[in-house]
């Protein structure tokens, strides 16, 4: 099996794409503005589709300016089906501007 999450958020399979086999660890990169509740958010997100979110499994990187934030969090993948959630509901905030 192998897929990847196009711009369109949609994972799509193709023969150049990485092979993925489940379950694994995998970082979802979540990109938006900088402002107090936006981890909040994020985490919040992620324990609905993954369980509890422990801070060893979290890192976070400021812009140069502040304006923006990225936050990584490694999670046990189950199958693409919880990745596709996962990438839906955080677009779904209106707060998150990319999904990596």
């Amino acid at each position: 099996m192998s897929e990847l999450i196009g711009s369109s958020g949609q994972i799509s399979s193709g023969e150049d794409a990485p092979k993925i086999e489940f379950p694994c660890q995998y970082p979802i990169k979540v990109l938006g503005r900088h402002t107090d509740d936006f981890r909040e958010i994020v985490i919040d997100v992620m324990t609905r589709h993954t369980g509890a979110v422990h801070d060893a499994q979290v890192s976070e990187k400021p812009s140069g300016k502040g304006t923006f934030v990225s936050i990584t969090i490694i999670i046990t993948a189950t199958g693409k089906e919880q990745i596709q959630a996962i990438f839906d509901d955080l677009k779904a905030t209106g707060r998150v501007k990319m999904v990596l």
